[in-house]
């Protein structure tokens, strides 16, 4: 089989693509072929060191999310069947509760930058008939944790307001499912292009930060007396006193990403606003969100592919942000 490997935090340039042994299940172990996966901004977090020691040393198969097809299974495997297509949790082990398990695919333990891969059958999830291969593998990270912001902590309810900063995986995907389940949605962008397309996927308010460098005040004009419920924080702290201001007294801010700066979550503490430090979720609330967008027919959105060959050229794509929602890789 072909594998991608990349030397944790020695930059994208280390991304070496070679030939592997094909692995084979142990008891309770699935070997699936991987057919489709993408990208996350954490796949460049692991590649450039950005926070150190996350990614296995000294070289780790990158990428977290991918759709499969089992294909065999060890002794004991019940919980699927070969033919089925399944995706690999982001963290296999982690599977209900809310403590997280430091287990994750692509940067502690090998990901799925690989044709073929063995997982513990108690880390995968069918994907729904509805979702295409590439649809269901932008499911495992940056749909989970739009899901868990929007619903771990401070359920979303019709008619909240919804804040998204950007248009990357995680707030293309909040727009989605909160726009499914009745929110209204506010978001960000430095592209008048990218904004037009989250308008075509339901976006209440568009705000061009280019064109509005002060997009807070234009967002708390645009708004009136109605406050943001959520803020689904990719960027950091570097907006925290701008998000907290548009907040209303039972909001919270979405801690996820360092887009800009530091975590939001370093502010914990220092702030009477509610924090909420996302971690993308375990296999139940994997498998709630998974229900969701079947029901209400959602298409995730895949903006371009790559194949496994190119994988330096889709972390490059991604690391300009000249895309919208997710870069996919081909691995069929």
């Amino acid at each position: 089989m072909k594998q991608a490997t990349i030397e944790s935090g020695k930059g994208i340039g280390t991304i070496a693509i070679a030939d592997a042994a094909v692995p084979q299940p142990a008891p309770g172990e699935a070997l699936v072929r991987i057919r489709a996966a993408t990208l996350n901004f954490r796949d460049l977090i692991v590649a450039k060191g950005l926070i150190p020691g996350l990614g296995k040393e000294p070289r780790v198969v990158p990428l977290s999310c991918c759709v499969a097809e089992v294909v065999e299974l060890g002794e004991g495997s019940g919980r699927v069947a070969v033919g089925d297509r399944v995706v690999p949790i982001f963290a296999p082990y982690w599977l209900s509760g809310p403590t997280p398990d430091a287990r994750m695919l692509g940067g502690p333990i090998d990901g799925v930058a690989r044709q073929y891969a063995v997982f513990p059958v108690e880390g995968l999830c069918a994907v729904p008939d509805s979702l295409g291969d590439l649809d269901g593998a932008t499911l495992a990270c940056a749909g989970l944790t739009a899901w868990s912001a929007l619903t771990a902590f401070r359920p979303t309810s019709p008619g909240d307001w919804v804040l998204c900063h950007g248009t990357g995986g995680v707030s293309v995907a909040a727009l989605q499912l909160a726009k499914a389940m009745g929110a209204q949605v506010a978001i960000t962008s430095s592209s008048a292009a990218k904004l037009a397309r989250a308008a075509a996927l339901g976006a209440d308010l568009c705000i061009d930060t280019r064109a509005t460098p002060d997009w807070a005040s234009a967002l708390e004009t645009a708004l009136g007396p109605r406050p943001i419920a959520n803020v689904i924080d990719t960027v950091g702290a570097v907006q925290f006193e701008d998000n907290a201001r548009l907040l209303g007294a039972e909001g919270q801010i979405s801690a996820i990403g360092m887009l800009g700066s530091e975590f939001s979550w370093t502010r914990v503490g220092t702030s009477a606003v509610a924090i909420a430090p996302i971690g993308v979720g375990n296999r139940d609330q994997h498998e709630a969100m998974t229900a969701f967008v079947a029901a209400h027919a959602i298409r995730p959105v895949v903006d371009v592919v790559f194949d496994l060959a190119r994988l330096q050229d889709a972390y490059r794509h991604l690391e300009s942000g000249a895309f919208f929602g997710k870069v996919g890789i081909n691995l069929l």
